[in-house]
């Protein structure tokens, strides 16, 4: 039986917002993190005396200041964010060397095998020194959550926030994944979850007395076996250390199914530039860009494009990106509930100079040096100022 844990870093944000500037951020209780109440601003990360006024992540900044109006507002410390997340994750490694980053503020540890070197202590006792330790040498405060899967794990640490430890033994694991609502298990997105409760479906116990077969009918066979186990505490157990990312990817699920190609393209600019500035900060190049639709009756379709020379900037990779949406809605005009551009094929910015170098100039129609710096004076801008600090005009609509 393998013995996991899921470590999350509390409010990681707004933690990194208070130790970045401690005589600002650092004395204010009521702080959001994130972009600026101009414009459309999203909250990153409420801090937990916001949240009883009905602040949360994800929330337009603008909203989250009419429910409470003394809020301090602060962009995302960045570069804090990225040493904190490195610095907890090596204190991880000295308690397993089987550590996976699930976020910059999560991260799977699996301990079996690992309990001679802790003096056969309880799980849930090499879990607090854990928490202690990383307090201790990160000044970051985290909850943990443990259990044979990860399913388990992650909504163990869940239960346990703020600042908590809470580990399930395998043997508790099914009545304590019945104490959820269906929409709490991880992979249970907001369409799914409204068709459950469409069918008189809310809380995990309302579906347990449901065979599998059953669900499979409801859900379909893929889908429902997929919940019949995770309802059940079933699933994963593996945690794979230092894996290298294949790609880096972003998707838009959107409230009403789009169909106009305006609308799509739009949307296709936001999630290159997301994509383009996730992969700079990551000081990668990528020869391969990926499109993703799924239709409104559930058809998924992809299209990609790979280049001789990587790339980085925003033009470049929108350009391949909008190429490639434009070809998928020749074949099939359908309005689209979800779109999602990918990168991959990777290379770090200095292979790809090199590669420059050696095979003659850059196509400046793929990408240019100016493209590349005006990207780079972009994600500056957006560090600096947050994320709304610099958008197209045609965003702003």
């Amino acid at each position: 039986m393998r013995r996991l844990l899921l470590l999350d870093c509390d409010q990681f944000f707004v933690q990194c917002a208070r130790l970045a500037d401690p005589d600002g951020a650092g004395r204010e209780s009521l702080l959001l993190v994130g972009g600026s109440a101009d414009g459309r601003g999203v909250v990153t990360s409420a801090s937990y005396e916001t949240r009883v006024f009905g602040c949360r992540s994800a929330m337009p900044t603008a909203q989250a200041l009419r429910l409470c109006p003394q809020a301090k507002v602060v962009p995302v410390p960045r570069d804090m964010c990225g040493r904190k997340s490195r610095e907890v994750r090596e204190v991880l490694e000295t308690f397993t060397p089987l550590v996976e980053a699930a976020s910059i503020d999560e991260a799977y540890l699996d301990m079996t095998g690992t309990e001679a070197l802790h003096g056969r202590e309880s799980l849930d006792a090499t879990a607090r020194r854990i928490q202690a330790v990383v307090k201790e040498r990160t000044d970051i405060t985290v909850s943990i959550g443990g259990g044979a899967t990860r399913v388990v794990a992650k909504l163990a640490a869940e239960r346990a926030k703020p600042a908590g430890v809470l580990v399930v033994a395998p043997e508790d694991a099914a009545s304590f994944m019945a104490g959820f609502a269906l929409r709490e298990i991880p992979g249970v997105g907001p369409v799914l979850a409204e068709r459950l409760r469409a069918m008189g479906l809310v809380a995990i116990r309302d579906a347990l007395p449901l065979s599998e077969r059953e669900l499979e009918d409801m859900l379909g066979p893929g889908r429902g076996a997929w919940l019949f186990e995770r309802m059940r505490g079933r699933g994963s157990d593996t945690v794979e250390p230092d894996v290298a990312a294949k790609q880096i990817s972003r998707e838009e699920t959107f409230p009403r199914d789009l169909g106009a190609d305006d609308e799509l393209e739009r949307e296709i600019l936001a999630l290159s530039i997301r994509v383009a500035s996730d992969l700079r900060r990551q000081a990668l190049r990528a020869r391969t860009v990926t499109v993703k639709i799924k239709d409104g009756d559930f058809q998924s379709r992809s299209a990609s494009r790979t280049v001789d020379v990587p790339l980085e900037s925003d033009r470049a990779i929108h350009g391949l990106a909008v190429d490639l949406l434009r070809t998928l809605r020749k074949r099939r005009r359908t309005p689209a509930r979800l779109l999602g551009v990918a990168v991959s094929h990777f290379a770090t910015a200095e292979e790809g100079t090199q590669l420059v170098l050696f095979d003659g100039a850059m196509d400046a129609t793929l990408e240019s040096d100016r493209d590349r710096r005006l990207s780079r004076a972009g994600d500056a801008l957006r560090e600096r100022f947050g994320p709304d600090a610099i958008r197209p005009g045609s965003l702003l609509e």
